[in-house]
Protein backbone atom coordinates (compact mmCIF):
# COMPACT_ATOMS: atom_id res chain seq x y z
CA UNK A 1 0.00 0.00 0.00
CA UNK A 2 1.43 3.36 -1.09
CA UNK A 3 -0.48 6.41 0.09
CA UNK A 4 -0.47 9.87 -1.42
CA UNK A 5 1.59 12.93 -0.61
CA UNK A 6 2.58 16.31 -1.96
CA UNK A 7 4.61 17.63 -4.83
CA UNK A 8 7.11 19.03 -2.33
CA UNK A 9 7.77 18.33 1.34
CA UNK A 10 10.83 17.20 3.24
CA UNK A 11 9.17 16.43 6.58
CA UNK A 12 8.51 12.80 7.45
CA UNK A 13 4.81 11.79 7.44
CA UNK A 14 3.45 11.04 10.89
CA UNK A 15 1.51 7.87 11.70
CA UNK A 16 -1.60 10.08 11.87
CA UNK A 17 -0.95 11.29 8.33
CA UNK A 18 -4.26 11.85 6.50
CA UNK A 19 -3.23 10.26 3.18
CA UNK A 20 -2.15 7.14 5.05
CA UNK A 21 -5.45 6.84 6.89
CA UNK A 22 -7.25 7.23 3.56
CA UNK A 23 -5.93 3.80 2.64
CA UNK A 24 -7.32 2.04 5.74
CA UNK A 25 -10.71 1.21 4.17
CA UNK A 26 -8.86 -0.38 1.25
CA UNK A 27 -6.90 -2.56 3.67
CA UNK A 28 -10.17 -3.74 5.22
CA UNK A 29 -11.69 -4.39 1.78
CA UNK A 30 -8.67 -6.44 0.73
CA UNK A 31 -8.72 -8.41 3.97
CA UNK A 32 -12.43 -9.23 3.56
CA UNK A 33 -12.00 -10.23 -0.07
CA UNK A 34 -9.05 -12.50 0.70
CA UNK A 35 -11.12 -14.61 3.08
CA UNK A 36 -9.11 -17.67 4.10
CA UNK A 37 -6.42 -17.11 1.47
CA UNK A 38 -2.95 -16.12 2.64
CA UNK A 39 -2.62 -12.40 1.96
CA UNK A 40 -0.01 -10.17 3.59
CA UNK A 41 -0.86 -6.46 3.49
CA UNK A 42 2.06 -4.10 4.06
CA UNK A 43 2.36 -0.32 3.95
CA UNK A 44 5.41 1.50 2.66
CA UNK A 45 6.81 4.20 4.95
CA UNK A 46 8.01 7.36 3.23
CA UNK A 47 10.94 9.34 4.52
CA UNK A 48 9.45 12.57 3.18
CA UNK A 49 5.96 13.92 2.56
CA UNK A 50 6.73 15.04 -0.97
CA UNK A 51 7.95 13.69 -4.29
CA UNK A 52 10.54 16.47 -4.38
CA UNK A 53 11.34 16.82 -8.04
CA UNK A 54 14.17 14.78 -9.50
CA UNK A 55 14.83 13.26 -6.08
CA UNK A 56 11.65 11.20 -6.58
CA UNK A 57 11.74 10.33 -2.89
CA UNK A 58 8.47 8.37 -2.87
CA UNK A 59 9.61 6.22 -5.78
CA UNK A 60 12.90 5.40 -4.06
CA UNK A 61 11.05 4.50 -0.88
CA UNK A 62 8.61 2.33 -2.84
CA UNK A 63 11.46 0.47 -4.50
CA UNK A 64 13.16 -0.05 -1.13
CA UNK A 65 9.92 -1.33 0.40
CA UNK A 66 9.38 -3.81 -2.44
CA UNK A 67 12.95 -5.07 -2.06
CA UNK A 68 12.59 -5.44 1.72
CA UNK A 69 9.28 -7.25 1.35
CA UNK A 70 10.81 -9.65 -1.17
CA UNK A 71 13.69 -10.40 1.18
CA UNK A 72 11.40 -11.00 4.15
CA UNK A 73 8.94 -13.22 2.30
CA UNK A 74 11.23 -15.07 -0.06
CA UNK A 75 9.87 -13.26 -3.10
CA UNK A 76 6.12 -13.81 -2.99
CA UNK A 77 4.10 -12.20 -5.84
CA UNK A 78 3.24 -8.62 -4.93
CA UNK A 79 0.60 -6.17 -6.12
CA UNK A 80 1.28 -2.49 -5.48
CA UNK A 81 -1.77 -0.37 -4.62
CA UNK A 82 -1.00 3.33 -4.81
CA UNK A 83 -3.09 6.49 -4.53
CA UNK A 84 -2.13 9.80 -6.12
CA UNK A 85 1.62 10.29 -5.47
CA UNK A 86 1.63 6.68 -4.28
CA UNK A 87 0.23 5.62 -7.64
CA UNK A 88 3.12 7.35 -9.38
CA UNK A 89 5.56 5.67 -6.99
CA UNK A 90 3.94 2.26 -7.55
CA UNK A 91 4.28 2.58 -11.31
CA UNK A 92 7.94 3.60 -10.94
CA UNK A 93 8.62 0.59 -8.67
CA UNK A 94 6.78 -1.93 -10.83
CA UNK A 95 9.92 -3.19 -12.54
CA UNK A 96 10.91 -5.37 -9.58
CA UNK A 97 10.67 -9.05 -10.50
CA UNK A 98 8.30 -9.84 -7.60
CA UNK A 99 5.70 -7.28 -8.75
CA UNK A 100 2.77 -9.05 -10.39
CA UNK A 101 0.85 -5.87 -11.04
CA UNK A 102 -0.21 -2.39 -9.98
CA UNK A 103 -3.55 -0.89 -9.03
CA UNK A 104 -3.11 2.86 -9.51
CA UNK A 105 -5.84 4.93 -7.85
CA UNK A 106 -6.16 8.49 -9.18
CA UNK A 107 -2.45 8.34 -9.99
CA UNK A 108 -0.32 11.42 -10.52
CA UNK A 109 1.09 10.85 -14.00
CA UNK A 110 2.81 13.98 -15.31
CA UNK A 111 4.12 13.93 -18.88
CA UNK A 112 7.47 12.28 -19.32
CA UNK A 113 7.05 9.52 -16.75
CA UNK A 114 9.10 6.42 -17.67
CA UNK A 115 7.22 3.35 -18.89
CA UNK A 116 9.99 0.90 -19.80
CA UNK A 117 9.80 -0.76 -16.38
CA UNK A 118 6.12 -1.59 -17.00
CA UNK A 119 6.70 -4.06 -19.85
CA UNK A 120 5.11 -7.37 -18.98
CA UNK A 121 3.24 -5.95 -15.98
CA UNK A 122 -0.52 -6.02 -15.38
CA UNK A 123 -1.87 -2.57 -14.63
CA UNK A 124 -5.29 -1.41 -13.47
CA UNK A 125 -5.91 2.34 -13.37
CA UNK A 126 -8.93 3.85 -11.60
CA UNK A 127 -9.63 7.57 -11.93
CA UNK A 128 -12.61 9.84 -11.32
CA UNK A 129 -13.53 11.82 -14.41
CA UNK A 130 -13.95 14.99 -12.36
CA UNK A 131 -10.71 14.72 -10.38
CA UNK A 132 -9.26 18.21 -9.94
CA UNK A 133 -6.08 17.20 -8.09
CA UNK A 134 -4.53 14.68 -10.46
CA UNK A 135 -5.34 14.75 -14.15
CA UNK A 136 -7.53 11.97 -15.60
CA UNK A 137 -6.28 12.98 -19.04
CA UNK A 138 -2.66 12.49 -18.02
CA UNK A 139 -3.32 9.11 -16.41
CA UNK A 140 -5.11 8.06 -19.60
CA UNK A 141 -2.05 9.08 -21.61
CA UNK A 142 0.19 7.14 -19.20
CA UNK A 143 -2.01 4.07 -19.56
CA UNK A 144 -1.69 4.27 -23.34
CA UNK A 145 2.08 4.63 -23.24
CA UNK A 146 2.35 1.75 -20.78
CA UNK A 147 0.33 -0.47 -23.10
CA UNK A 148 2.54 0.49 -26.03
CA UNK A 149 5.58 -0.42 -23.90
CA UNK A 150 4.29 -3.95 -23.38
CA UNK A 151 2.09 -3.76 -20.28
CA UNK A 152 -1.38 -5.26 -20.05
CA UNK A 153 -3.57 -2.31 -19.14
CA UNK A 154 -7.13 -1.67 -18.02
CA UNK A 155 -8.39 1.74 -16.94
CA UNK A 156 -11.68 2.39 -15.15
CA UNK A 157 -13.15 5.89 -15.12
CA UNK A 158 -15.74 6.82 -12.50
CA UNK A 159 -18.40 9.25 -13.60
CA UNK A 160 -18.90 10.12 -9.94
CA UNK A 161 -16.21 10.22 -7.31
CA UNK A 162 -13.44 12.57 -6.32
CA UNK A 163 -9.71 12.55 -5.71
CA UNK A 164 -10.06 11.67 -2.03
CA UNK A 165 -12.11 8.60 -3.00
CA UNK A 166 -14.84 9.51 -0.52
CA UNK A 167 -17.66 9.76 -3.04
CA UNK A 168 -18.54 6.34 -4.47
CA UNK A 169 -16.18 4.93 -1.84
CA UNK A 170 -17.59 1.42 -2.08
CA UNK A 171 -16.89 1.38 -5.83
CA UNK A 172 -13.26 2.35 -5.28
CA UNK A 173 -12.93 -0.35 -2.63
CA UNK A 174 -14.59 -3.13 -4.64
CA UNK A 175 -12.67 -2.36 -7.84
CA UNK A 176 -9.42 -2.42 -5.88
CA UNK A 177 -10.20 -5.64 -4.01
CA UNK A 178 -11.39 -7.40 -7.17
CA UNK A 179 -8.33 -6.26 -9.12
CA UNK A 180 -5.81 -7.26 -6.46
CA UNK A 181 -7.40 -10.69 -6.06
CA UNK A 182 -7.34 -11.26 -9.80
CA UNK A 183 -3.76 -10.04 -10.27
CA UNK A 184 -2.63 -12.42 -7.53
CA UNK A 185 -4.54 -15.29 -9.11
CA UNK A 186 -7.05 -15.67 -6.25
CA UNK A 187 -10.00 -15.04 -8.56
CA UNK A 188 -10.60 -14.77 -12.31
CA UNK A 189 -10.06 -11.41 -13.95
CA UNK A 190 -13.23 -9.31 -14.14
CA UNK A 191 -14.63 -9.53 -17.67
CA UNK A 192 -13.92 -5.86 -18.43
CA UNK A 193 -10.32 -6.18 -17.26
CA UNK A 194 -9.73 -9.37 -19.22
CA UNK A 195 -11.13 -7.78 -22.38
CA UNK A 196 -8.90 -4.70 -21.97
CA UNK A 197 -5.82 -6.85 -21.29
CA UNK A 198 -6.50 -8.78 -24.51
CA UNK A 199 -6.34 -5.71 -26.74
CA UNK A 200 -3.24 -5.29 -28.93
CA UNK A 201 -0.43 -3.00 -27.72
CA UNK A 202 -1.09 -0.33 -30.33
CA UNK A 203 -4.78 -0.09 -29.47
CA UNK A 204 -6.11 2.85 -27.48
CA UNK A 205 -9.45 1.15 -26.98
CA UNK A 206 -10.61 0.05 -23.55
CA UNK A 207 -8.61 2.74 -21.76
CA UNK A 208 -11.58 4.70 -20.45
CA UNK A 209 -14.02 2.06 -19.23
CA UNK A 210 -16.93 3.97 -17.67
CA UNK A 211 -18.03 2.88 -14.21
CA UNK A 212 -21.32 4.02 -12.76
CA UNK A 213 -21.30 3.41 -9.04
CA UNK A 214 -24.94 2.57 -8.46
CA UNK A 215 -25.03 0.09 -11.36
CA UNK A 216 -21.81 -1.58 -10.24
CA UNK A 217 -23.04 -1.94 -6.66
CA UNK A 218 -26.32 -3.42 -7.88
CA UNK A 219 -24.52 -5.91 -10.11
CA UNK A 220 -22.32 -7.09 -7.27
CA UNK A 221 -24.94 -7.26 -4.55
Amino acid sequence: MLHGGGEHGMRRPSRLNGPSWRMRPFVRALDRAAGSRALLIAEARYRHRGWNGERADAARDAEAAVAELAERTGGVPTVLVGHSMGGRAALRAAGAKTVAGVVALAPWCPPGEPVGQLAGRNLVFVHAAGDRITSPRESLAMAGRARAAGALVCRYELAGGDHAMLREASVWHSLTADSVGALLGFTPLPAETAAAFALPPASTEGLALPVHGSALRAART
